[in-house]
């Protein structure tokens, strides 16, 4: 591993930089203080800055010495609703708000890559440096595209990276094709008819429902799914009744759906629905079924997860770049990868050894309490942003 020296010797300060936003978090669409930081830091390197993309979003322009193609790099911003846990220095100053994702740390990543490639423009093209509001289920990607993101900039292939625990620090995992799920949220109302718990004659049960429904729903997946397709269908609420002696008018069921391929997505819900309404009226009850498509799967284009495979393998090592195992989860860069070529990657972020005196007791994992993100992947991060700016935009690099 051979990081660019000018990188290591201003790592430090986008570590101070990266804590200084972990101690202020802010949700979805809210990042006022977090963008400001990021259009006071792009504008003292001397970069072009466009701010109030997508709400909160801003964009950096970095030109090189000669026109040619551009290729734009992502860091999100925003952070979760959630109670820290750790009590060292940096610790969220914020009741229920926590930068448990590392979004603090790709923002800092960013930052040092920009502030390099503003002093060395040694490439034919243009860089865009897209800081996204709202990635945690605001759907900030597809905010900043209806803002005119892909209109007002001449952006030809995208590119981003998520920190991921359990993966050897400084490591990189990528692989073309899907990466990630899409995420999709359901709701059954089952509507019944209510009445006194000692006489259920009387009435129509819309909880005892609600249990067959958990059951049959899981028989999509079981049944009407391929095994050789990857589907998550999880009920994860049930809310019904407000008494032990009253069965309700009705009763809600609530989850979500992850797969990889549209096609398999049609057809669950279509099965979801049938279901619902027809196990209700089976119990003279009445289902109402809502399905919400909130991210589509990410899928890597080929050639440009193969390009960034070469430039990490070059930066980094052979054995340090592994394939990536494709995980449930769900992230809207996807709606960035629709528009345009591109590439996401994950980088290592080791086992939580890096976390300073004070961590919480909980594992170093995303959406958990005692996370934090490794400062060490700062320096990593840009030096693998700047030479994939350096290779893509070179000569042999994008046709325009």
């Amino acid at each position: 591993m051979t990081l660019l020296a000018p990188i290591i010797a201003t790592a430090e300060t986008f570590k101070t930089i990266r804590r200084d936003i972990h101690a202020h978090p802010e949700l979805c669409y809210q990042e006022h203080r977090t963008a400001q930081i990021v259009v006071d830091q792009l504008t003292q390197m001397d970069i072009e800055v466009h701010a109030g993309i997508g709400v909160t979003g801003v964009v950096g322009v970095i030109k090189g010495l000669t026109p040619g193609a551009g290729i734009a790099l992502r860091a999100d911003m925003d952070a979760l609703a959630l109670e820290e846990h750790n009590q060292f220095d940096h610790v969220s100053r914020y009741t229920g708000k926590m930068h448990a994702c590392g979004h603090d740390g790709h923002t800092a990543t960013l930052l040092c890559a920009a502030d390099y490639l503003s002093k060395n423009r040694n490439f034919a093209g243009t860089v865009y440096l897209i800081f996204q509001p709202a990635e945690e289920g605001g759907a900030g990607a597809k905010a900043m595209i209806k803002d005119g993101l892909f209109e007002r900039f001449s952006i030809n292939e995208i590119y981003g990276y998520h920190n991921w625990p359990g993966y050897d620090q400084g490591s990189v995992g990528i692989i073309g094709g899907a990466m990630m799920a899409s995420a999709s949220e359901f709701k059954i109302k089952v509507v019944g008819k209510g009445t006194h718990a000692a006489m259920p004659h009387l009435g129509a049960d819309p909880l005892l429902v609600a249990c067959q429904l958990v059951q049959g729903l899981q028989s999509i997946v079981a049944r009407n799914v391929s095994p050789l397709e990857s589907v998550v269908l999880s009920v994860t609420k049930i809310h019904c009744g407000e008494a032990t002696n009253i069965i309700a008018d009705d009763c809600m069921v609530e989850g979500t759906v992850r797969c990889f391929s549209e096609e398999v997505l049609q057809m669950v819900e279509k099965r979801m629905a049938k279901i619902s309404h027809d196990m209700c009226e089976a119990f003279h009850c009445e289902g109402q079924f809502e399905f919400k498509r909130s991210y589509p799967a990410t899928i890597n284009h080929t050639a440009q997860a193969q390009f960034m495979r070469q430039v990490a393998i070059d930066l980094l090592g052979q054995d340090q770049v592994v394939d990536f195992t494709p995980t449930m989860g769900s992230e809207d860069f996807s709606f960035f990868l629709q528009e345009k070529p591109g590439c996401y990657f994950a980088l290592g972020n080791g086992d939580g050894d890096h976390r300073d005196r004070g961590h919480g007791l909980g594992p170093c994992n995303l959406h958990n309490p005692s996370y934090d993100f490794n400062d060490a992947l700062i320096p990593i991060g840009a030096s693998l942003w700047v030479k994939l700016v350096e290779a893509r935009l070179g000569q042999g690099g994008i046709a325009v």
